[in-house]
């Protein structure tokens, strides 16, 4: 959800206590469940010379059951949020999609799946998700940037346990912590 077209504000919340505590956590201030839990594959494509990482761009393919969605990402522009531009479009053939990307030069680089359930409430400017990753819980608070502010602190968090981080950067960290984690973030 954007609040601006095609601009994405968002940040993460690591939350250790698990899924079901902040379902819990999230339906005690009245949201609810807007969309069931899901799983999702993503990848993401890059040149060989990882151009588009090296500009702070994401260029990924999600497939959830048998939807497929492609996202364009644009570099952040700063701040204690994550906002930067989002263009994203549904693809029909997923598969083909990818051999044309193949075909382009860009090839899937990193691999990450999780299961996400999204939170809603009525007249709000933003939404909340669930994010269960191989490497924990993440509440993710997309919005307007001072709703953002408000909702965390109303959850008891603060700007200090914001998260602006791709999955792909924080799995790299998790991976230097882990050795023995695959090079993929998958279950």
């Amino acid at each position: 959800m954007s609040t601006t077209a095609d601009l994405e504000i968002e940040i993460k919340i690591s939350y250790p206590r698990g899924a079901d505590a902040a379902g819990e956590l999230i339906e005690s201030r009245g949201y609810r469940v807007s969309k069931p839990r899901v799983f999702e594959s993503n990848t993401l494509f890059d040149r060989e010379s990882g151009e588009l990482r090296n500009s702070d761009r994401l260029f990924r393919l999600r497939r959830v059951e048998k939807t497929a969605l492609v996202t364009y990402k644009g570099p952040s522009l700063g701040g204690p949020h994550k906002s930067r531009e989002e263009i994203e479009f549904d693809v029909s053939d997923a598969d083909r999609f990818t051999r044309v990307l193949e075909r382009l030069g860009y090839l899937p680089t990193f691999r990450y799946e999780k299961y996400r359930t999204t939170f809603a409430r009525t007249g709000e400017p933003g939404e909340i998700t669930i994010d269960e990753t191989p490497m924990g819980i993440f509440l993710e608070l997309e919005g307007e940037a001072g709703w953002i502010d408000r909702t965390a602190a109303d959850f008891g968090f603060s700007t200090g346990d914001y998260i602006t981080a791709s999955y792909a950067v924080l799995y790299r960290q998790y991976r230097s912590n882990h050795p023995g984690a695959p090079a993929d973030m998958t279950f």
